[in-house]
């Protein structure tokens, strides 16, 4: 049977998480009969239905149009997958806050068990996903006739998003529910980039000491680097940072192509910030306050030590030795370092911590 993406958008433009979570169902639809479909479900939303029909990949795009999904109240777009679901053998939402509040509604109403955080696809029937902070992996097979699954988006590529020609198909609304009524959002406001979707992102810790400090340090780095802010969640906690910067077991799932952490150290919670929250990026810099705040790794590459403020790091091989395939670049802003693909992180100014970069030595992952 045929796998069904519920896009995820704001009714003017299709979210970027769509993107991986067709990519996730073009590889499960390999197992199946090699088809895909997205279900854009909105109000005045034809051009997220056109964006939608540009995918690579994607055969046909069902539109359903109506003053009640205006909002995406959950309870309306639940009935509207429901009237659809049985053509499909898997179900795919992005593991975003919009699909966690519905896909459990659509499981719970076809009597299914929801498959959360899936990160890899192993067959029609058997996926992966993390367990205890991302620090074990479980391998799940369902017996259930339609699979309702959330896609962590940062174990997938993003689909192609122009190319594809797919067919649009019209469907009937269904009716609003009576039970629910919106009332308003508060939202936000941010000229950064989101961030779940930016390439760079730096965040802050408890270290920083408080919420002058962290935006005296971290504000001028984001700006110059074009970087998102994020914060762990004892910064959060503390005041520094608001609720929706938090990255990490509790907060946002993020893969970008840089991620600086600074402050954020102290054995556990540096290991569930990186493990659950950024283990997915290209590459990870932490900047800490005592060099012993990375012990519980033990897979350390390469450590790189700032002498006091004057750019100058010095770098030492730890116990595990260097990853294979390293690539020695120079940026002339920071100084000398290795990573394992060639990148340049602007001018950055240390600030006086020790600078350290953990990739797991078996499976090349960033810690």
């Amino acid at each position: 049977m045929t796998v069904l993406v519920i896009a995820e958008h704001d009714n003017a433009s299709l979210k970027s998480a769509t993107l991986n979570v067709v990519m996730a169902a073009t590889q499960t639809s390999m197992f199946t009969d090699g088809l895909v479909h997205v279900l854009v479900v909105g109000y005045n939303s034809e051009p997220v239905v056109q964006a939608a029909a540009q995918i690579n990949g994607v055969a046909k795009v069902i539109h359903a149009e109506g003053a009640q999904f205006a909002h995406g109240l959950a309870e309306n777009v639940t009935a509207q997958v429901l009237t659809i679901a049985g053509h499909y053998s898997h179900i795919m939402f992005a593991s975003t806050a919009s699909g966690k509040n519905v896909a459990p509604r659509v499981a719970a109403k076809l009597d299914v068990g929801q498959i959360s955080d899936v990160t890899k696809i192993e067959s029609i029937d058997t996926f992966e996903r993390p367990i205890y902070a991302g620090n074990a992996v479980a391998t799940v097979q369902s017996t259930d006739a339609i699979m309702v699954l959330t896609l962590r988006t940062t174990g997938f590529d993003p689909a192609i998003a122009t190319g594809g020609a797919a067919t649009v198909e019209r469907v009937a609304a269904v009716t609003s529910s009576a039970n629910t009524t919106y009332l308003g959002s508060e939202i936000s406001k941010n000229d950064r980039p989101e961030l779940t979707a930016a390439k760079i992102i730096v965040s802050g810790g408890r270290a920083l000491g408080s919420n002058e400090k962290f935006m005296e340090i971290m504000t001028p780095l984001a700006d110059k680097l074009g970087a998102a802010m994020g914060a762990s969640r004892a910064a959060v906690d503390a005041g520094f940072a608001p609720n929706d910067w938090q990255v990490g077991q509790t907060g946002k799932i993020v893969a970008p192509q840089l991620y600086i952490a600074v402050g954020i150290s102290g054995g556990h919670g540096a290991d569930a910030h990186f493990r659950g929250g950024s283990q997915h990026a290209n590459g990870d810099f932490a900047t800490v306050g005592d060099q012993d705040a990375f012990d519980d790794f033990h897979v350390g590459m390469v450590q790189y030590s700032v002498d006091g403020f004057d750019n100058e790091i010095m770098m030492t091989e730890c116990a595990g030795g260097l990853p294979t395939r390293v690539n020695s670049v120079a940026c002339p802003s920071v100084g000398h370092y290795k990573v394992r693909q060639p990148m340049r992180i602007g001018q950055i100014k240390p600030v006086g911590w020790a600078l350290r970069r953990e990739r797991h030595r078996s499976t090349g992952r960033n810690i």
